[in-house]
This record gives C-alpha cells, sequence and structure tokens, in this order.
C-alpha cells in the first residue's frame, strides 16, 4: 500500500512529529512502517501533519502526495517546506566539507579537527549499550585513504565517491584529493 495521506477519521490520531492531535477532517500522512506487535510482514501507519511531515520526512511525504488526488490546501506551502528540509540534509558518505566546530576527533590519527579545516565525513557503526547504530564519523584527508582501505574499501573508490557527493568548491576540494 505504501505511505498515503487521507482525511482524519476521528480526532484521536496524534501526530508523530509534534506530538499533538490531528484533528477530524484535516489531511494526514500515513507513513507505513513494519508493526511491532503484529506478525511478520504486517505494516502499521504513523500519523503526521502534513506541514510536520514536509519539514521532518520530506522524501515520504512527496512519495504520498503523488498518490493523493484530491485537493491539498496550501501546496504551495508545502513544497516551499520540503525544498528546505531537502536543503538542509546532508551530503550521502562519503563526503567532504568544512568542520563546523573544533569538536571532532579524527577516527585514523585520533587528533583533533580543527574549526573550518577540510575533513572527509564517512559512515560508521555507533554502539550504544546494546544496539548499534550509524552515524558520522570523521577523518583528516590524509587519514582518509588508509582508514577506507582498512574498512575495506579502495583509495579510487573513495576518491569517486567524494567528487560525487561533496558540496565543497572546486578548489577546496582540490586541496581534499591533494592530501588523500
Amino acid at each position: 500500500m505504501g505511505h498515503m495521506i487521507e482525511v482524519a477519521k476521528s480526532g484521536r490520531a496524534q501526530c508523530r512529529s509534534c506530538r499533538s492531535a490531528i484533528g477530524k477532517g484535516e489531511l494526514r500522512l500515513g507513513e507505513e512502517t513494519p508493526n511491532q506487535f503484529g506478525d511478520a510482514g504486517d505494516m502499521s501507519y504513523r500519523w503526521h501533519h502534513l506541514k510536520c511531515a514536509a519539514g521532518k520526512i520530506p522524501d515520504v511525504l512527496k512519495a504520498g502526495l503523488e498518490t493523493w488526488e484530491g485537493e491539498v490546501p496550501d501546496r504551495a506551502e508545502l513544497d516551499k517546506l520540503m525544498a528546505e528540509a531537502e536543503a538542509k540534509k546532508p551530503p550521502p558518505y562519503p563526503h567532504a566539507d568544512r568542520a563546523p566546530t573544533g569538536r571532532a576527533r579524527c577516527l585514523g590519527c585520533s587528533e583533533a579537527i580543527e574549526k573550518a579545516a577540510l575533513r572527509v565525513a564517512v559512515e560508521r557503526d555507533i554502539e550504544r549499550g546494546m544496539t548499534t547504530t550509524k552515524g558520522a564519523g570523521y577523518l583528516h584527508p590524509a587519514c582518509a585513504a588508509a582508514y577506507v582501505e582498512s574498512q575495506g574499501g579502495t583509495h579510487d573508490e573513495l576518491v569517486e565517491q567524494l567528487r560525487a557527493n561533496s558540496k565543497l568548491p572546486p578548489e577546496d576540494l582540490d586541496k581534499v584529493f591533494a592530501e588523500v
């Protein structure tokens, strides 16, 4: 069935983004997710106000809007909110950027990465007690190739992915490639 938009049948559903009630008769987005209480393969919906979804899960809202055949009030505002949310989203890993703070430590050499210094961001596993999540890890450009190779990647793959995913100006990207 996928993600869907529908008119709220009652006023009992709560928005999963802002935690306030979705009023009866309002349009709402249903984000399809696995039902943790059902059998394997059972699905259920997490409900969101359309404006909340535009800021938090724009891809899901876009999929829901494609299937909705009715009129959507404030559609221009929703499109604007989705575009703003997409612009804030970080690029895929690995990518190169400038460090906004001086708090990050290099995964390769464990030294601090200075504020405004060029760095390479990679996806890594973060262990938290009994669970493991994904998150960003940062490297000095000079440490990046050795780290990626230790994780099973190659230098050429790293350079190709950095070129595709990074939003840096060309002169900064050239500096990263010189160090990698």
